[in-house]
């Protein structure tokens, strides 16, 4: 299969599927997704980080070769809604190795922090920076306060994603004082 040309071919989510199903648990096929993301023309790039989404979702060991290079198009590119979505979902999806976890907590706690940001950057921020910083009391307390002073601005999913981890957070400070 021609990677490439399929994304081109057909942008239903089926056929994203169809490649992904194609990809399975290959890291050199993936490594042409990430290729193509990262270095071809917007369009491309957005259904080739659409696919790279749905295999991490499938086989999470698949991403980690490539997170550095996913952090730092998010930190010196121009990256498109489509990219910094999907690479923050997938972020909220795996363990993020401790070496990259400042890293990571800086670029998400900007995306929580920046109103400009599409919501659902903001609201897969919050769950990455949540999930970084479960073992860490003052970063917990520091993550609340800023998801209780943006919840009157928040749309539903915000809000809702917002209380539960509002809830997470209360309950782990409960259990360590």
């Amino acid at each position: 299969m021609n990677i490439r040309h399929e994304i081109i071919t057909d942008r239903s989510k089926a056929n994203i599927l169809r490649i992904v199903n194609y990809i399975g648990e290959d890291a050199e096929q993936f490594k042409i997704l990430v290729h193509l993301f990262l270095h071809d023309e917007e369009h491309i790039s957005q259904r080739a980080i659409w696919a790279m989404a749905h295999s991490t979702g499938r086989h999470p060991q698949l991403i980690f070769p490539h997170l550095q290079q996913l952090l730092t198009y998010l930190q010196t590119g121009k990256p498109h809604d489509a990219g910094k979505r999907n690479i923050v979902k997938i972020l909220s999806e795996i363990v993020i190795p401790e070496h990259l976890q400042g890293q990571v907590l800086d670029i998400c706690f900007n995306y929580l922090l920046s109103m400009q940001e599409a919501i659902a950057v903001r609201s897969f921020s919050m769950q990455v920076v949540f999930n970084i910083s479960r073992n860490e009391p003052d970063l917990l307390r520091e993550l609340a306060a800023v998801i209780e002073e943006q919840m009157p601005y928040g749309s539903a999913g915000y809000r809702s994603r917002g209380r539960n981890i509002l809830r997470a957070i209360h309950k782990i400070l409960m259990e360590k004082e």
